[in-house]
């Protein structure tokens, strides 16, 4: 997530978004959840447009917290992290796009922990990060390039729930919420 490769173009820029509970009891993966945790190279993410509706679901890299939250990181504009910074819940799948999902709630954060987690995991499940390349810094979150964000799991999703680009977002019920 370095710079735009297009002729003329601005640099884009990543963000690190960080989920937390904002109301009741976070969910507690499973061990299904956290077995394809464990295996998973990437996580797909969508987040709710204002009407409501389900957002294409985007394969992402992850690491996982001490708490067992997820850390990620996206250029700071984003669609996702514009939808994040207005308070989007986000849905998440597991490994591949109809892998175990949940509801969660995501939040930017610039947690030194959680960004130095991030640099620090990154480069141990990408071979191109290890070799030096497309690798996040310290100085990248500093200067706003990336953004660092932290997941929490609300609500698990029935098994085979897919993404649906869209589609009305399951509530923390897990039902569809209709389009305003």
């Amino acid at each position: 997530m370095a710079s735009s490769s297009r002729p003329n173009s601005p640099p884009i820029k990543a963000a690190i978004v960080k989920l937390t509970v904002s109301a009741g009891t976070p969910h507690q993966f499973s061990q299904l959840e956290l077995d394809a945790l464990a295996k998973a190279r990437v996580i797909y993410v969508a987040t709710i447009r204002k009407d409501s509706t389900q957002s294409k679901a985007a394969p992402i890299w992850f690491t996982i917290t001490s708490e067992r939250g997820i850390l990620t990181q996206s250029g700071p504009d984003s669609w996702q992290a514009r939808r994040i910074r207005r308070g989007s819940p986000v849905i998440v799948w597991i490994g591949r796009r109809r892998g175990p999902a949940f509801i969660g709630k995501a939040e930017i954060t610039d947690e030194p922990l959680f960004i130095g987690q991030i640099i620090n995991d990154y480069p141990k499940k990408y071979l191109m990060a290890r070799l030096g390349l497309h690798r996040p810094s310290k100085r990248s979150f500093e200067r706003g390039e990336r953004l660092a964000i932290n997941i929490t799991p609300l609500q698990a999703l029935p098994q085979g729930f897919s993404s649906q680009p869209g589609a009305p977002a399951p509530n923390l019920e897990g039902v569809p919420v209709k389009a305003r």
